[in-house]
């Protein structure tokens, strides 16, 4: 019998095309199940990364809290050098992963301390995050200057770096930083009249008088004022001056009373200092006077050399006298102190520069601080074009220059004084007056250095850590 060859199907043709379909779907299904367990695996790799992320910032969070209740301990408590791992819990307190930390301790004469913290956690122990923090506390070199007196800054003054008084403030130069008092408004000791506000200035236009709106002034203000803020703790630099004394007794250098009228420090750029025993000072020229408290000519007119001496380890010398400095440093870190205990107002002491006082690389490799139990001073005999490179601190006195009317000779006018650091000064600060005397031009440029890289045993303004920069390294 003849089959109808239209209608004609080989036997097993359905069953070839069903299998080719299914090894198809077969194919799709599988390659979907892979994809789907891929991604799952990459959610879940993606999840343990962003734990391991949040681990390591609480490794961060840990040691600054840690940090705030010891100050000192760079060592987690251990007494042991590092790494420090600690387990991380869930909220039900079971262990799902661990930070490890690392601590560089701050280098001699710095407040900066670094803090790496990795993160992992326990399904992914292979794969971490790593976050690297420095933090510091910040120095009373926060400011170019600080005062905790009224406060007059004349024409001529320019300024590079933040100022702030416990008093009022007239600012008549430019300064190129924020400036701040401690004052909303006070009564001018320069001139009579009503209260002024607490930064204010007479550079045409004079400032509207309070209650009107604070004008804007760049011309004057670049970076703005303002005013009340917090003040500064003049009072508590006591404690740090007797504590100075102490460390330079047991690791430093401690002079004491000269039995003269003081000693002259030279730095050298050796790493040494030259010492001499001050023994007469220029007298004043007749008819040359002044009622300011402590006035003389603070210039010295012979010494006797003592000896040539190393600077410190720690970089502390103290004196319990009056003391000239001048000279150079290179890579040295130094604070020189003068003060006599117990603090008394006719024996308070002072620190005296009439020449240069010089660093070599103003990279901060060479920090110097003067702190006087009273004054900081600029004498008679000073250079005509002086530099200053340090952090002058005067605790109960002024930074400044005495008056010098004309009748004192031909010094009493004295051309350019240029600070590269800062000035602290409990009293009113000036190496000018307004009748022309003194310096006629003032410079003080701000050392950013000293914030968190201030001189050894340098006065701190917080016991708190703030934090300079946080970046994740891996």
């Amino acid at each position: 019998m003849k089959r109808n060859a239209i209608n004609y199907r080989p036997q097993g043709a359905i069953l070839i095309l069903t299998l080719v379909f299914g090894a198809i779907g077969a194919l799709l299904i599988s390659g979907l199940a892979n994809w789907s367990i891929a991604n799952l695996k990459l959610v879940r790799y993606k999840h343990a990364s962003e734990l391991a992320f949040q681990i390591a910032e609480a490794g961060v969070n840990y040691y600054r809290w840690h940090l705030a209740h010891s100050p000192q301990d760079y060592q987690d408590g251990t007494g042991q050098p590092g790494p420090y791992a600690h387990p991380f819990y869930d909220k039900d307190g079971n262990v799902i992963g661990q930070f490890s930390l690392e601590i560089v301790p701050p280098p001699v004469g710095t407040t900066l301390v670094t803090i790496t913290s990795t993160g992992s956690t326990i399904a992914y122990l292979e794969h971490k995050r790593v976050i690297r923090v420095k933090m510091a506390v910040p120095s009373l070199a926060k400011y170019a200057v600080v005062a905790n007196a009224d406060m007059r800054f004349g024409s001529g003054t320019e300024v590079f770096g933040p100022v702030h008084s416990n008093g009022g403030i007239r600012f008549d130069g430019l300064i190129h930083n924020l400036i701040t008092s401690a004052k909303e408004n006070y009564n001018d000791p320069d001139h009579t009249g009503a209260n002024e506000f607490g930064v204010h200035t007479h550079v045409s236009l004079v400032d509207p008088l309070p209650p009107a709106a604070v004008p804007s002034r760049p011309d004057v203000f670049a970076a703005g004022r303002q005013f009340p803020m917090p003040a500064v703790d003049f009072p508590g630099l006591s404690a740090d001056l007797a504590q100075i004394k102490t460390d330079a007794q047991s690791s430093g250098i401690y002079l004491t009373n000269s039995g003269s009228l003081g000693y002259h420090i030279v730095l050298q750029t050796s790493d040494t200092f030259d010492l001499y025993l001050v023994t007469q000072l220029y007298s004043p020229a007749g008819g040359c006077s002044s009622s300011q408290d402590g006035w003389g000519t603070w210039s010295i007119r012979s010494e006797t050399w003592q000896s040539n001496n190393p600077l410190p380890a720690n970089g502390l010398i103290f004196v319990e006298d009056n003391v000239w400095v001048s000279g150079n440093l290179q890579t040295a870190r130094l604070t020189i102190t003068s003060a006599r205990f117990p603090e008394n107002p006719t024996t308070n002491t002072s620190i005296t520069v009439n020449d240069d006082i010089l660093y070599t690389t103003y990279d901060g490799q060479e920090t110097l601080a003067l702190l006087a139990q009273k004054n900081i001073n600029v004498g008679l005999r000073s250079e005509d074009n002086l530099q200053i490179d340090g952090a002058l601190v005067a605790k109960n006195g002024r930074v400044g220059r005495y008056y010098y009317a004309s009748n004192c000779g031909s010094y009493y006018v004295r051309q350019v004084i240029t600070l590269n650091g800062m000035i602290a000064t409990n009293q009113r600060y000036g190496f000018a007056y307004t009748d022309g005397t003194g310096y006629q031009t003032r410079n003080i440029n701000y050392d950013t250095n000293l914030l968190y890289g201030p001189p050894p045993s340098f006065p701190l303004t917080s016991d708190q850590y703030e934090l300079l920069s946080w970046q994740e390294v891996k």
